[in-house]
């Protein structure tokens, strides 16, 4: 296993990287060239207007510019839960990224089973050509393992990091090899408490970021993990996990009792 070739998103034969990005911080869209051109092509464009970036905006139109849309993988987070809503986020955002189809649309976050009607609309946009996958965002492990096991929904966001591995027991064992969904891990620093100094266990300095994100793709039910950098820099920072590659025994052991005990010190 490495890190530097891209991998197939569960069973929808899309081609992604393993470091997905998300739009939410406000990272600069040179930084997200930067990343495309590692090999980062999973980009996930947030249909509230809160967490929707004009610098991922820029780096999807000028990536379009060159010539390069069939080596994206444009995901939009919907946020609409009903069908009217979804419809107008996602002809909003086709027009706002000048594309005529999106990759995978999320429906997020969800802790409940989408009412039939929005799922069926969902899966109607894909029909028509509109959309290529529906995927779906929350923290309900258990509700995942069970959509996915229904077979309409083919890509899945969850909460996973070194704090949180409940994936571990309630939804990876759960999953179908044989024609497995995407699956995408969220929060790999759960929100920075990985990487404060004052959380750690005494005598153990904090994690980087990449040892948060090189947790989630050692393991081999993640196929992409996302990450919101603020900066050029960190950017750069972030995509030094796809140049270590899988933790060894004795850095996911670390990893691990660090994880353990900061959620046992909440």
């Amino acid at each position: 296993m490495n890190f530097l070739s891209p991998t197939v998103l569960g069973d929808t034969g899309l081609q992604v990287g393993r470091l997905g990005l998300a739009s939410s911080y406000g990272a600069p869209a040179q930084a997200f060239e930067e990343a495309f051109e590692r090999g980062c092509n999973y980009f996930v464009w947030n249909s509230f207007m809160k967490g929707r970036s004009k610098e991922m905006q820029t780096a999807i139109r000028n990536i379009i510019k060159a010539g390069k849309r069939d080596q994206l993988v444009i995901a939009l987070h919907s946020y609409g839960h009903n069908r009217i809503l979804n419809k107008f986020f996602l002809q909003k955002s086709l027009r706002m990224l000048g594309v005529e189809t999106i990759d995978v649309m999320l429906l997020g976050y969800y802790s409940w089973k989408p009412a039939s009607p929005t799922l069926h609309s969902a899966l109607k946009l894909k029909e028509k050509g509109l959309v290529k996958q529906i995927g779906l965002t929350g923290h309900n492990r258990k509700l995942i393992a069970r959509l996915a096991g229904e077979g309409n929904i083919s890509v899945f966001h969850t909460r996973y990091n070194a704090i949180h591995t409940g994936a571990e027991h309630d939804l990876f064992p759960h999953l179908n090899t044989t024609t497995p969904p995407g699956m995408v891990a969220f929060t790999a620093t759960s929100w920075g408490q990985l990487l404060d100094p004052r959380r750690m266990p005494a005598g153990q300095a904090p994690l980087k970021a990449s040892d948060c994100y090189r947790f989630a793709l050692s393991n081999p039910n993640i196929d992409v993990c996302l990450t919101a950098p603020k900066t050029r820099e960190q950017m750069r920072e972030n995509l030094e996990t796809l140049d270590l590659g899988p933790l060894n025994p004795e850095e996911m052991q670390r990893i691990r009792e660090i994880g353990q005990y900061v959620y046992r010190n909440k």
